[in-house]
């Protein structure tokens, strides 16, 4: 019985593997490339015989400060998005008010529209405030993009919280605030770990923001350092593929130490 089951289970088992190293590849010719010196990405070897780090050496002296400067935007992004999701979703699952589902549409609604139009609109709107070539100005306008997302994803999961938790704390004499962060907040730590990991992707990928809000070296994103290398006509591939293994790494260490809290966040969310 087993070994039939086996038998039964081996195309499917097969195809995962097909599909997984579809997947996959592109990761590895990144790699492959990376650390090949080569005049094109087509025309590299299938397998790195001859190693070499110099294009990791250039990416290090050249995308060193716009590492940083992503670094900065994305962990700015997160703290002010939760700063101000985390209350906003809250304040919408306890506090039936008139409005809110309106709100909440709202919301949704704006999800719709494309980043290249907010930054458009941001673009006079910053220039007027100073913000054009600045650090807290990308973090800003990141920000307003994340928070619709974080708001409804914490929102749904604290709506599934029982109410008698936050009345026994009421009545104990905790006011709401005090109820909010001794009592909400431990309880959703899935949600809003998830919120804060995808908005984490979404500041560091950022790519229309950091080009229409900024046009100086000085306040350059890692991703419009690889555009740069690209916009450049560069050959030396090898450096371009460091670059975007190195982008890659916050990325992927996130995923792997905080994946339980993604998959229980998500999924608690989508339920409710």
């Amino acid at each position: 019985m087993n070994t039939s089951s086996t038998v039964r289970r081996l195309p499917m088992t097969v195809l995962g593997i097909a599909f997984l190293a579809v997947m996959i590849f592109p990761v590895y010719w990144m790699v492959n490339s990376s650390l090949q010196a080569s005049s094109g990405a087509a025309t590299t070897d299938f397998f790195p015989i001859h190693l070499t780090f110099s294009g990791y050496e250039t990416a290090f002296s050249e995308q060193g400060p716009n590492f940083v400067t992503s670094l900065t935007i994305a962990l700015g992004t997160v703290v002010l998005t939760l700063l101000v999701a985390a209350p906003a979703a809250y304040g919408l699952s306890r506090f039936r008010s008139r409005g809110a589902n309106a709100f909440v549409l709202v919301l949704l609604v704006t999800q719709m529209i494309p980043a290249m139009v907010i930054a458009n609109a941001l673009y006079p709107l910053f220039n007027s405030l100073n913000l054009l070539n600045n650090v807290f100005g990308l973090i800003l306008a990141n920000t307003a993009g994340d928070i619709p997302f974080a708001v409804l994803l914490i929102r749904a999961f604290m709506g599934s919280i029982p109410r008698a938790l936050v009345e026994a704390a009421l009545v104990d004499g905790a006011g709401n605030f005090r109820a909010f962060v001794s009592i909400v907040v431990p309880i959703s730590k899935n949600a809003i770990v998830t919120a804060a990991l995808f908005t984490f992707l979404r500041a560091w990928s950022d790519f229309l923001f950091a080009l229409t809000l900024t046009s100086t070296p000085e306040v350059r994103p890692i991703t419009l350092g690889i555009y740069d290398y690209i916009n450049a006509n560069s050959e030396d591939w090898a450096a371009v593929m460091a670059t975007a293994v190195l982008a890659s790494i916050p990325a992927g260490l996130l995923l792997i130490f905080a994946q339980r809290y993604i998959a229980s966040g998500a999924i608690n969310g989508a339920i409710k």
